[in-house]
């Protein structure tokens, strides 16, 4: 279900749809083990999405990333898709619980993930051997 929510269409030849499928799969499930609600699980898919986008798509270094995601787990901004009334969307515990998640799945290995985006690859030659 993943796989056609996040509209992947190459997952059995592209390692990039596989990385990225893994990548909210694994945050999915980690939003149920920790009970969140749905709006909470919505937030934090949110989240993930907001941190990889920063990487992806605006080329942030892992310093300016943890910045915008510092601000927009304190409310002082907004990730695009998110306008919550709601301040107080995770509890302190939860908050710091999604911190370290963060670290771990993406923070940790934001070079591979870099080049995973923005890494010059050579065309793949196939040949009948």
């Amino acid at each position: 279900k993943m796989e056609e929510f996040l509209n992947l269409t190459q997952l059995k030849t592209s390692l990039k749809e596989a990385i990225l499928l893994d990548y909210y799969t694994a945050g999915f499930w980690w939003a149920k083990e920790m009970k969140f609600s749905l709006i909470q699980l919505s937030g934090f898919m949110d989240l993930l999405n907001f941190a990889l986008e920063n990487l992806s798509n605006k080329h942030m270094t892992l310093g300016d990333n943890l910045k915008e995601l510092e601000r927009a787990m304190s409310g002082i901004g907004k990730t695009d898709s998110e306008e919550r009334d709601d301040p107080n969307l995770f509890s302190i515990e939860q908050a710091k619980a999604i911190i370290d998640y963060l670290v771990i799945s993406l923070f940790k290995h934001y070079k591979a993930y870099e080049f995973l985006f923005h890494g010059r690859r050579e065309e793949p030659v196939i040949s009948n051997e």
